[in-house]
């Protein structure tokens, strides 16, 4: 028998048969977001499977979704603000006084030093992004113009490529690739696209079809490659600039396809005409047989897709390499073919690419700010010098810092350096601890939540997630404390929002007039968007989803820029109406929805190039490739021989959001991978404790002598090093912190991205 049932505010289906209720969500560990169900006992998840009726997961899951109860209910969840006090202290806030107070700060730093000394860091995750469409009306609020996250210590190198030669973001269709390159990337464990591990099986066992691997590692996806290319640290640029050089000298490009789409090609062929192929073999550790062999597959292919990951975008010629591996399927032809690379829709793109080519520079430090984002490994520095502009305070929401950024004693320096920091999240993470204000958030299966990853192409899904617990009491999602620090600030008032409330209260026709007629007559409103959303749609949607309201204008943009694909998806209307329905979709499905619908022809259509052909020319990276012969491959010293990657994604890490170290199944205390041959250089054996040295730090971690790793290369986990206190008190640590053995010296001379993944260090057997 059903009937209806209602659990803390919660309105549900449940069956008196007493057969269990299953409460669809999505995991929140990688960017995949795989459609989940949990089970419920009381708060606790007490079982997770696959969601099989997920439209883009299909009830595939990995072994992370399964424990995800260690994140919902972890020990030491905040549920009071906290201001600092003088001695290092802190005491508890009543929400109204914690506003006020936060408020009341940071509006007088604009008084103090001028708008444009407030620095925001983060507003997102791996599956909680709508956060940061209410950080962005903070921002505006308050005049905030510097801004990053961890995107920017990852893929603004790739995302200063992209926006010169699409203007837009681009992936590949592997599910469907005739060859597939992996590049510092194992999707067996990082993911990346959709039913990942049985996409990585179904090529594994396909004649026709072929895996490229590229790593330093053999990793578990380089076990099941067709061609494992090992090269070595350092050496992933001179790899790809020798299989250009192949293409290109024996003729294996497409020319016709080039000449039709392609713009600049003549002197990008001409640069790899004169690549020395044997020599940067030679440079990158691979036989130069085998460089012509994977060459000349992939020449050969119908469809080739490549995935770069944080293996090279962390690594000496980052923002180069991202351009190198771009070049390739551009030269033979696998843009806007089926199984190929293609640009796609995006209800909130990650980034901006307008400035593409003339991105301003930050005139405390003079790096390059791609899209809008300050390079992580300069917000410390800025800080911490003497220049009139510099940051003086910070707001660093849903993102822990002081961990996953390098040098991580120069960042808490930063933070004590700063008039007022104030830090939202859900637990005292490492950089709570160093705030002035922490403010409570609820968790992600608290709220409603959804995340903009999604790359598919032709068709693209989209998952709105509603909550399945009520916030924990004490905790407000962050669209709640986004509207209570606009009204406290006073860039909204309850006057401007009555009238829209009224609006929406009658149809969101009826508010999309409204909304746009106000936003015309007063700018300070429209720049509070997504909280004005909040506040007058948010009350009109079913119970729990009002934090899902700025998704409306999302929706609205999407069909208006896309009407014919969004239509093809299934949704119905015209203009407004069409948005409305979309969001509609969005809002009511709990397995996901299809957003757009393209053909396979529409690829160049998505180009945001001003001819919307691929512009591949770059002429730094031009002269980077000319410069390249000159270059080290390994960036080591007699004193720090050995190559550190700080931060290797394995079975059980996920960023800095699993605190509990009883979430890992395996390797519970994130061993020190090195080869036999390292191990038996320093007298180790698996199980020994090793003190890593960097120039940044050294530390301690248990050893894991592997086969695996390359002579001359070791690797952490990331994820580890974590505090945790599940008996009160103070914190207990497991494992390394990695970027406490990091620097900030070590940086992508154009993107500033860090080379955590090619740390100098030395071994001692402790």
């Amino acid at each position: 028998m059903i009937q209806v049932c209602h659990d803390r505010g919660r309105v549900y289906a449940c069956d008196m048969s007493n057969t269990p209720v299953w409460h669809k969500t999505v995991c929140i560990l990688c960017s995949n977001n795989c459609g989940v169900e949990v089970r419920l006992d009381d708060r606790r998840f007490e079982r997770v499977r696959g969601n099989k009726a997920h439209v883009a997961s299909k009830g595939y899951t990995c072994e992370k979704a399964l424990r995800l109860d260690h994140y919902q209910n972890a020990a030491g969840r905040l549920t009071s603000p906290l201001k600092k006090l003088p001695d290092g202290s802190f005491i508890e806030l009543d929400w109204d006084t914690a506003i006020e107070e936060v408020a009341a700060a940071l509006v007088s730093v604009n008084d103090t030093y001028g708008t444009g000394k407030i620095l925001y860091y983060g507003g997102g995750g791996q599956g909680n992004h709508l956060g940061g469409t209410y950080g962005t009306g903070l921002r505006n609020a308050l005049g905030i113009t510097r801004k990053s996250n961890a995107l920017a210590q990852e893929k603004t190198g790739e995302a200063w490529v992209e926006g010169r030669m699409y203007g837009t973001h681009t992936h590949g269709e592997f599910a469907e690739a005739e060859v597939s390159i992996f590049l510092g990337k194992n999707p067996w464990h990082s993911h990346g696209f959709d039913e990942t591990r049985r996409v990585l099986k179904e090529i594994a066992a396909d004649d026709a079809r072929s895996m490229i691997v590229i790593d330093v590692r053999r990793t578990e996806t380089a076990d099941l490659a067709d061609h494992f290319v090992q090269v070595v640290p350092g050496g992933d640029a001179f790899l790809l600039a020798a299989i250009l050089g192949v293409i290109v000298q024996e003729g294996l490009t497409a020319d016709d396809w080039i000449a039709e789409n392609v713009v600049g090609a003549p002197e990008v062929i001409a640069a790899f005409s004169d690549v020395d192929v044997d020599d940067f073999s030679r440079r990158a550790g691979v036989a130069v047989d085998t460089v012509r062999s994977v060459a000349r597959r992939i020449a050969g292919a119908s469809s080739v897709a490549i995935y770069e990951d944080l293996g090279v975008e962390m690594a000496p010629n980052s923002t180069l390499i991202s351009w190198l591996q771009r070049v390739i399927t551009t030269l033979v032809g696998s843009y806007g073919v089926e199984g190929g690379m293609s640009a796609h829709t995006a209800l909130v793109p990650l980034f901006t690419y307008g400035a593409a080519g003339k991105e301003p520079v930050d005139p405390v430090t003079g790096g390059a700010v791609i899209s809008g984002m300050i390079p992580c490994n300069e917000i410390a520095d800025g800080i911490l010098s003497d220049h009139p502009d510099r940051s003086r305070a910070m707001v660093i929401e849903s993102a822990n810092p002081v961990h996953s950024l390098a040098e991580s004693s120069k960042f808490r320096a930063a933070m004590d350096a700063c008039d007022v920091t104030v830090v939202v999240d859900l637990y005292m993470t490492e950089t709570a601890r160093e705030a002035d204000f922490v403010l409570p958030a609820s968790s992600q299966y608290e709220k409603a939540e959804m995340t903009f990853f999604a790359m598919g192409f032709p068709e693209n899904t989209a998952t709105l997630r509603a909550p399945i617990l009520e916030p924990l009491e004490g905790t407000l999602p962050e669209a709640e404390i986004h509207r209570r620090l606009a009204l406290a600030i006073g860039v909204v008032t309850e006057e401007d929002l009555e009238p829209l409330r009224a609006a929406a209260a009658e149809s969101l026709t009826d508010f999309a007039d409204a909304f746009m007629g106000a936003a015309a007559s007063n700018p300070a409103l429209a720049g509070m968007g997504a909280v004005v959303l909040y506040d007058a749609i948010g009350p009109t949607l079913p119970e729990g989803m009002a934090g899902a309201a700025p998704m409306w204008f999302s929706c609205q943009q999407l069909a208006m820029r896309y009407p014919d694909a969004v239509r093809a998806a299934g949704h119905v209307g015209d203009g407004v109406e069409l948005g409305n329905s979309l969001f509609a979709a969005l809002i009511e499905s709990r397995d996901g929805i299809v957003i757009t619908k393209h053909e396979i022809g529409d690829s160049f259509d998505l180009l945001r190039t001003s001819d919307q052909k691929i512009h591949v020319a770059i002429p730094e990276m031009l002269d980077a490739l000319a410069g390249l012969a000159d270059e080290p491959t390994r960036h080591t010293t007699d004193e720090f021989p050995i190559v550190l990657s700080a931060g290797e994604r394995r079975s059980f890490t996920a960023n800095t959001i699993m605190r509990d170290p009883a979430w890992r199944k395996k390797d519970p205390e994130g061993a020190l991978r090195l080869s036999p041959a390292d191990a038996a250089a320093i007298g180790a054996q698996t199980g020994d404790r090793i003190r890593v040295v960097t120039p940044g730090g050294s530390a301690v971690a248990v050893a894991e002598v592997s086969d695996t790793m390359q002579d001359g290369h070791v690797a952490l986990p990331n994820g580890l090093g974590l505090g945790h206190a599940p008996a009160g008190g103070e914190p207990e640590l497991t494992g390394v912190a990695p970027n406490e053995l990091t620097t900030t010296d070590w940086r992508d001379p154009i993107a500033g991205t860090p080379w955590h993944k090619h740390v100098p260090a030395r071994l001692e057997r402790v």
